[in-house]
């Protein structure tokens, strides 16, 4: 079953000549899918390639306008799957980008460093990127009825939205699913790198990780635990950002001598992929780590609607040395919000810090109740 990807609306915004639309995600999220899918749409000559295609790659690399041009023919579309694999891809599009101008350009990559490496930056001002995360439940929730998605809000708190794992209600097949995509996916683009030499600590970073959710994370600390100095955890967490595994969240503030600005919080991009680290699947209610999957799940569903809809927002987590602290505070619209995430039904009180320091922010506590509106 196909659950229509909410990125094919931008898709069609973004793909126009003289730009080249980047696409960026997890591996099997289903970029490639999206790509078929859009192609699906698209009338004129195309030409869709995969980055590890050799003949394609000896084109795509090779700095000539007259191989590239000869390479595109009369394709209106040059569509590149798995562009990471293709070295300096960004300057090798800016030429097409220059000089063959009626062309519409997508490629798509499981991460970042490919075209962060190219010198120069060379597609700066010539790319639109679009980031493309597991399913979200903005788009599950066209499937799915309002009864079916508060059935199967546990099963998305532990088994996550990849779409396989959606699309599939066997639990055993899930847990596999999950666990082959970290055995054999989710390090593979860092590994690939030359340099990342303590690639066996990489699973332990992560299971320290999936413990600390919506808490502070202190390099040094994960550093003594690991036998690693803590400018080398840092990059590490940079890079399992890189290649879509984690993201982070970091202090707000606007300069009260109380609040924490330095640390960061680490979230997962899919709770499956969290509590497969940890090989934990348990039902809710033998677990301690609720409050943790429900942040994990709110800010990540937040994120990606965020993304989606193309709304320009940064987002912080708020806390003071005395331990006042907001989970997620937005800044949007020249508004400034603050969330509480909260499993339970409890109500709590607005921080008297935050509430004085920031009277015209907006607040509010993201409950079981009323978390589909602020995440769909």
């Amino acid at each position: 079953m196909y659950i229509h990807q909410a990125q094919i609306k931008n898709l069609r915004e973004l793909a126009i000549p003289g730009k080249v639309v980047i696409i960026y995600g997890p591996r099997r999220v289903g970029k490639t899918t999206l790509l078929h899918k859009f192609l699906e749409e698209v009338k004129e000559p195309h030409m869709f390639v995969n980055g590890d295609d050799i003949i394609a790659a000896e084109y795509l690399e090779s700095q000539s306008i007259a191989k590239l041009r000869d390479f595109i023919g009369n394709n209106k579309w040059l569509i590149i799957d798995e562009a990471q694999y293709i070295n300096k891809i960004g300057l090798n599009l800016k030429l097409v980008v220059d000089h063959v101008p009626d062309v519409r350009i997508i490629a798509t990559g499981s991460s970042s460093f490919e075209f962060a490496k190219d010198d120069g930056a060379p597609l700066t001002g010539r790319k639109f990127v679009l980031k493309l995360f597991p399913l979200a439940q903005m788009e599950i929730s066209q499937v799915e009825t309002l009864n079916e998605t508060k059935a199967n809000l546990e099963s998305r708190l532990i088994f996550g939205s990849y779409p396989e794992v959606v699309t599939n209600n066997n639990n055993s097949y899930r847990e596999e699913y999950l666990h082959e995509i970290v055995s054999s996916y989710l390090f593979k683009d860092i590994l690939e790198l030359n340099g990342v030499r303590k690639s066996d600590k990489l699973p332990s970073l992560l299971q320290l990780l999936a413990f600390q959710i919506g808490k502070d994370v202190s390099f040094n600390e994960l550093g003594t635990k690991l036998g690693m100095n803590k400018n080398t955890v840092e990059r590490y967490l940079d890079l399992l950002e890189q290649v879509f595994v984690i993201f982070k969240r970091s202090g707000f503030s606007r300069n009260l001598r109380k609040e924490i600005t330095k640390t960061k919080r680490y979230y997962f991009i899919d709770n499956g992929i969290r509590n497969a680290l940890i090989n934990n699947f348990n039902p809710l209610s033998i677990r301690n780590d609720v409050g943790e999957l429900w942040e994990n799940y709110i800010v990540n569903e937040r994120m990606k609607k965020q993304e989606y809809l193309r709304k320009t927002t940064y987002s912080y987590f708020w806390r003071t040395y005395d331990k006042k602290e907001v989970d997620l505070v937005e800044e949007r619209d020249g508004k400034l919000f603050g969330y509480e995430i909260k499993w339970g039904k409890k109500t709590k009180r607005i921080p008297t810090d935050w509430k004085g320091t920031y009277p015209e922010a907006e607040y509010m506590i993201i409950n079981r109740e009323n978390y589909l509106d602020f995440i769909k």
